[in-house]
């Protein structure tokens, strides 16, 4: 049994090169179609098609924010900062602004470019496997603090295992998940205590 390379297929996909008119983006371009990828030069901004792409290389010395059809560090794709000058705020604004996956330093050569894509196509993924648990962690404690809310609600005279009871009733009743339950009682509750208010501000009134 042969064993599955975990080594990508990069043929076919879209790469655009974000750099002045330069041998550089022309080297790109030539290392590019070599391995198999459509390259697209362009300058000085990425056009909107570049949202569809697999992969950009984006020039860091003359590169500024308004290029990009996204907002700083929200690149649909991986990025791959092409350095010519090593000056610290360029690579900063390059690794931390646009939070770019892979590098190549100038001028480009014949080797590199393959690399370069398969780093920065890894390093994208487990950033976004990363961000997704993040969200899945965040979205659990929010579901557990609106739970107790619900539970606090529905408890009588400070009863949270009763308030808890009546929280899972109400869940099987309504034929939802306790999360959604809770979800449902925090925002009638919220809904009582804003009627209430307005009463108030009337009978002060």
């Amino acid at each position: 049994m042969s064993r599955r390379s975990r080594i990508p297929n990069l043929g076919g996909a879209t790469a655009y090169v974000l750099h002045r008119p330069h041998p550089t983006a022309q080297t790109m371009v030539r290392q590019l179609s070599a391995i198999g990828l459509t390259a697209i030069d362009c300058w000085p901004e990425l056009p909107p098609a570049a949202l569809s792409a697999d992969f950009v290389f984006f020039d860091v010395d003359l590169g500024f924010d308004e290029q990009f059809p996204w907002q700083p560090g929200e690149a649909p794709m991986p990025l791959i900062a092409l350095i010519g000058s090593e000056a610290p705020g360029r690579i900063e604004w390059a690794l931390f602004t646009h939070r770019a996956n892979a590098h190549l330093l100038k001028p480009v050569g014949a080797a590199g470019v393959y690399s370069s894509l398969l780093i920065a196509r890894q390093n994208f993924e487990e950033r976004k496997q990363l961000a997704a648990r993040i969200d899945a962690l965040q979205a659990r404690v929010a579901e557990r603090h609106t739970i107790v809310r619900a539970v606090a609600a529905l408890a009588k005279d400070s009863d949270y295992e009763q308030g808890f009871a009546r929280l899972r009733s109400l869940a099987m009743s309504w034929q939802v998940s306790v999360e959604e339950a809770a979800l449902r009682v925090v925002a009638m509750a919220e809904d009582k205590d804003g009627a209430g208010d307005g009463n108030d501000q009337r009978n002060h009134a």
